[in-house]
């Protein structure tokens, strides 16, 4: 059966009128040659930028997906939907409604580096190279590194607001949470939350039995390909800011060339 159920997939898949926009992720330019105290800002730029487009790219590539699926559990039996659950749609469904808060965090994280990197430009020798380690860099050191960089990193910041935000986490029944923490609704079949405990008006706690509905497949794709489209106007705006750096690197990086000429003279 699985592989007459991945036949099915396969076949809604082609037949999908969609054409989605994949992004490119080709590095901004940087100065050549490139004074050696500039080397980590360029390996970090080229690589950053290639993993947030594939991240991103990853994320439209599962909105089709999704689609697909939905098109094929719409003609399945129970059975067949619990099957086509196991071998394929929980896993594709978890992992992309989890992507918009990988993408925002790693939004953060290159942020961060190459805004602390080109911040040598702006300050000069009142430069500290004090960003927090790796596994400490959180949307706080996001925001020190690129408070220098005005308008390209006060867009951005926008622009990331809308990534994995309340809308999106109401929407999404806190899925985030639920999975790694308590029970998440299921996706196609199932119930979950048969009994909740919480608040009473009167005080106290009350519990409420009902049950959550799975989650429609077209619902979580049309939630997705929201996401999908402020990562890409994020993603524009993550290069108007490396547009910024480099400028601002330039100059920076002239003198230092012609320092370095003319003490070998």
């Amino acid at each position: 059966m699985s592989v007459e159920l991945f036949g099915r997939f396969d076949e809604a898949l082609k037949a999908s009128k969609a054409e989605p926009c994949f992004l490119r992720s080709e590095a901004s330019p940087l100065p050549d040659p490139l004074f050696m105290v500039w080397m980590p800002y360029s390996q970090m730029h080229e690589e950053f930028i290639r993993e947030l487009a594939n991240i991103i790219n990853k994320l439209t590539g599962h909105v089709e997906r999704l689609r697909a699926w939905a098109v094929v559990a719409a003609e399945l039996s129970d059975v067949e939907k619990l099957e086509a659950c196991q071998i394929a749609i929980d896993d594709l469904a978890t992992i992309s409604l989890n992507l918009p808060y990988v993408v925002r965090s790693r939004f953060y994280f290159a942020g961060a580096h190459l805004s602390h990197q080109a911040n040598q430009a702006l300050m000069g020798e009142a430069w500290v190279d004090d960003l927090p380690l790796d596994h400490q860099i959180y949307q706080d050191a996001f925001d020190t590194a690129l408070a220098p960089w005005g308008n390209p990193a006060k867009k951005l910041r926008l622009a990331l607001q809308k990534i994995g935000n309340a809308t999106y986490r109401d929407a999404t029944a806190d899925f985030r949470n639920a999975y790694n923490h308590r029970f998440s609704r299921r996706f196609v079949i199932g119930m979950t939350d048969i009994v909740t405990r919480r608040p009473s008006p009167l005080g106290g706690v009350m519990y409420a039995f009902g049950g959550a509905q799975p989650f429609d497949l077209n619902q979580v794709a049309d939630l997705l390909a929201g996401q999908r489209d402020a990562c890409h106007i994020a993603f524009g705006r993550f290069r108007k800011l490396i547009e910024a750096h480099a400028a601002a690197i330039a100059p920076v990086n002239a003198k230092q060339l012609a320092d370095v000429h003319s003490s070998t003279l």
